[in-house]
């Protein structure tokens, strides 16, 4: 029998045993689905059960790190083509690869591509080639196809031969085709502490200084989602490869994610911040999202980065400078001049900025406790001149943006939420309750009462809706406010209007006190002749104050002690809720002193009485130095 004659009969052969009887799909679909079944467990028993075996044989091991046993296994190496065939020119060797990869092309299933490379002998490079056109077919099938395909390749005697392949030349394929191969392997659904796949990441590994950006960020994705294991978590901990480029750097960071050790993260901080001359102004926005996909910041890194941007903020397209100031907010990072620039810089361009764009600048900026003013006064001009053009959730997202940070637009104030209440009016058939409940308690905290949103809102066909919501408590809260805003600010309506009990909850407030403050505000009043100090003092069920106060003055001072967030960042502007329990402590006769906590945890007990004892009793109170120049 001539050589060629044995190689189409193994051929025959093989492409025979690559498919089953129909009765045998159907038996292993019912009984063995894929999505359920331990893939370790699954290949085992395809490949112990194969009865027919070629001659060309070599032992491998599959193994597990779960402590279990390692099973050898008789499987056949599958024949590369500088091997398996007779030397031939190299245009001939050209040729046929060319045509092997021309058919592995049309192949539209993984099976195709197994039945492909029992056929015709592969070379290193088309091992990666073919694995990644096996997973591309699946990514194009229906969820039940792609299970029988999957069915189908495992059964293959084809795929054992391809990964046995794969194992053994992995040595001297190119980084890319290491990466793409693992990738692929991966996502077909090989178990990932099976031989072949521990050996490509030991080889990755092994190879990472060789790896460039595209190679590195294919890398990155196979290891985001993989569980642990030695040569995982070793690929994660690795020293800092020699990367000379600051993209490399950054997928590098990518890679080792949230879950980095915080060593390596310092290691890699250094690195960046040696190559920060080589940053270009993509190479900084990327820096920043980078951090944030990390979980780690760096101040001296973003301050290089931010200072960058600053200079540079005609070249940057809308998503890039989006993603940075999401970024900032994620790594709770808010430099003011960085977030006044990029505000400033929106408002002088504002015509180029769709009604969308600039929604999502307010909304981020909103979300770091930002006022933009610059840009509120010039949106808002805009909404006063085209108010028709708002969707809902346009309109929603505007009411909620300028009440959280109330913004004081003056002279336009009024005008502007006319036109809002207007857009509101027009959606009032077929908004929500639960969406006009925003829009009404924004409003209220403007200070603004529209009669046709609050009626509809307060009628009992919507009350009911509230009723049964699983955000009742919430929603509790925002009712409270409404009916403190009806019943204090009094506004002119055509007909009462009152919030139903049924929705208020308990209205007593939960009663707490710092035990720092308290003791301050005890050490003012005993210094302080004829003062006296009530604490845990409740106002209309729903504002706790603590009132410190001479006996002789008619007047009663409430000082509120409030968190830095009641605060629009960088200024001593109260945002909505805060603004509003000022308003209302007015109404009601007394006199709001606001302290930030921040200003008072950062100093000693004696300072920060002597800050108390200066905004309750200023008339009372000198300076230290005063004091001084006056006993001289």
């Amino acid at each position: 029998m001539s050589v060629w004659v044995a190689e189409e009969v193994m051929r025959l052969a093989l492409r025979l045993c690559s498919r089953r009887s129909s009765w045998t799909q159907s038996r292993f679909l019912t009984t063995v689905p894929v999505q359920h079944t331990s893939c370790p467990s699954l290949l085992s028993h395809i490949w112990a059960t194969r009865q027919s075996r070629p001659s060309q044989v070599s032992l491998v091991k599959f193994y597990s790190q779960d402590n279990i046993q390692s099973k050898e296994k008789e499987v056949l190496s599958i024949p590369l083509i500088d091997s398996a065939i007779p030397a031939e020119t190299s245009s001939e060797n050209i040729h046929r690869a060319d045509y092997f990869s021309d058919k592995v092309k049309k192949c539209a299933s993984p099976s195709d591509v197994l039945d492909l490379t029992c056929q015709y002998a592969c070379t290193v490079r088309q091992i990666s080639n073919c694995l990644t056109h096996m997973w591309s077919t699946t990514k194009k099938m229906s969820d039940e196809q792609r299970t029988y395909e999957m069915q189908l390749m495992f059964e293959h005697p084809g795929f054992e031969l391809l990964l046995q392949s794969a194992t053994k030349n992995v040595v001297h394929m190119r980084s890319e085709d290491v990466a793409y191969a693992l990738l692929s392997i991966i996502n077909l659904g090989v178990p990932q502490r099976s031989r072949v796949v521990q050996t490509l990441l030991r080889t990755s590994q092994e190879k990472l200084n060789e790896f460039d950006e595209k190679s590195l960020s294919i890398l990155a994705s196979c290891l985001e989602h993989m569980e642990s294991s030695p040569n995982a978590s070793a690929m994660k901990d690795a020293k800092l490869p020699r990367i000379k480029k600051v993209l490399s750097l950054q997928t590098m960071m990518r890679m080792l994610g949230k879950d980095a050790p915080l060593d390596l993260k310092k290691k890699l901080e250094k690195k960046a911040l040696s190559m920060t001359d080589q940053f270009t102004l993509p190479n900084t926005q990327y820096m920043i999202t980078t951090m944030a996909t990390m979980g780690f910041y760096s101040k001296p890194l973003m301050d290089v980065c931010t200072k960058k941007i600053t200079e540079n903020l005609n070249g940057i397209p809308f998503g890039r400078l989006l993603s940075v100031l999401h970024s900032c907010k994620e790594l709770r990072y808010r430099d003011l001049n960085l977030l006044t620039c990029i505000s400033d810089y929106v408002t002088s361009t504002l015509d180029i900025w769709t009604n969308k764009q600039v929604h999502l600048f307010l909304s981020v900026f909103e979300s770091l406790n930002f006022c933009p003013g610059a840009l509120m006064e010039a949106y808002a001009k805009r909404v006063i001149s085209f108010p028709d053009v708002l969707t809902l959730k346009d309109l929603l997202c505007v009411l909620r943006v300028y009440s959280s940070l109330n913004y004081d637009l003056q002279h336009h104030k009024e005008q502007f939420l006319d036109s809002l209440c207007q857009v509101l009016d027009s959606y009032l058939p077929k908004i929500s309750a639960f969406n006009l409940l925003k829009s009404v308690y924004s409003l209220c905290l403007l200070g603004h009462f529209p009669s046709a949103p609050l009626e509809q809102l307060l009628q009992s066909s919507s009350i009911e809706q509230f009723q049964t919501s699983k955000f009742l408590h919430k929603q509790e809260q925002v009712f409270r406010t409404v009916d403190l805003c009806l019943r204090l600010d009094r506004p002119p309506l055509p007909c009462p209007l009152t919030v139903p009990p049924s929705v208020l909850g308990d209205p007593t407030p939960t009663l707490a006190t710092n035990p720092w403050f308290s003791q301050s505000l005890q050490s003012v009043v005993r210094d302080q002749a004829d003062a006296v100090l009530q604490e845990m003092v409740v106002v209309e069920d729903f504002y706790l104050l603590a009132l410190p106060n001479q006996t002789s003055l008619s007047e009663e001072s409430s000082l509120i002690c409030a968190p830095l967030s009641g605060f629009c960042y960088g200024t001593s502007n109260p945002r909505g809720p805060l603004a509003v329990k000022i308003r209302h402590l007015k109404i009601l006769g007394y006199n709001p002193i606001l302290v930030t906590e921040r200003e008072l945890e950062s100093v000693s007990e004696e300072e920060r009485t002597e800050i108390l004892r200066g905004r309750i009793f200023p008339e009372h109170h000198r300076p230290d130095t005063q004091r001084e120049t006056d006993q001289s």
